[in-house]
């Protein structure tokens, strides 16, 4: 089976993503994206992160019915820093019948060369690129890749400009996150008070 490995801290998950994801499956080859669950990226502060096993819940919940989602919690086996190519590494160890491809947005393209191992990861993966505005204090990475790298840009995607700190914001400000999140996700925030 073709694969597409959507990480991220889904903190909290939010209906772009979902938006994505869907669009991905609908522009390409693949027959499953899988959404890996990061406890924590290298590259990113641990702020305001909810707790591992509430984003998990809060994911199983939303994607609970979907035949085309998966929920994949392989970097909780794993030990920190929770690097990119050594979860592909194992994932492909452990799933050897699937085809694996990793889902990227521009933003992320253009810092590959500061990933642990990137080299790994292009000569290995095909790259499902999705469109993502450049951030004002964000230097674009100049370096080429790598010869024989399978890029595939999908720029015709419908990418929603909605984040999961505007979403933790509204939350703060006790403004409604109807519609911004799956129900299941906007009904645990509201219970279990998140992100107050």
């Amino acid at each position: 089976m073709k694969i597409g490995l959507f990480f991220g801290s889904f903190n909290p998950l939010h209906n772009g993503h979902l938006i994505l994801a869907q669009g991905i499956l609908n522009e390409s080859d693949l027959q499953q994206v899988w959404f890996v669950l990061t406890p924590q990226n290298p590259q990113k502060r641990k702020e305001q992160l909810l707790a591992d096993q509430d984003r998990l819940t809060m994911l199983r919940e939303a994607l609970y019915e979907s035949t085309d989602f998966r929920v994949c919690e392989i970097e909780f086996r794993l030990s920190p820093p929770y690097y990119t190519s050594i979860t592909l590494t194992h994932l492909k160890d452990h799933y050897p019948e699937h085809e694996f491809s990793l889902i990227v947005g521009e933003d992320n393209l253009r810092g590959l060369a500061s990933w642990f191992n990137y080299e790994y990861i292009l000569r290995n993966y095909r790259l499902l690129v999705y469109p993502r505005a450049i951030q004002k204090n964000e230097r674009p990475n100049t370096k080429p890749p790598i010869p024989g790298a399978q890029i595939t840009h999908l720029s015709q995607l419908c990418v929603l400009p909605i984040s999961s700190s505007y979403i933790r914001r509204l939350v703060q400000q006790k403004k409604s996150i109807k519609y911004l999140v799956p129900e299941t996700v906007e009904r645990t925030i509201q219970d279990r008070r998140f992100y107050r």
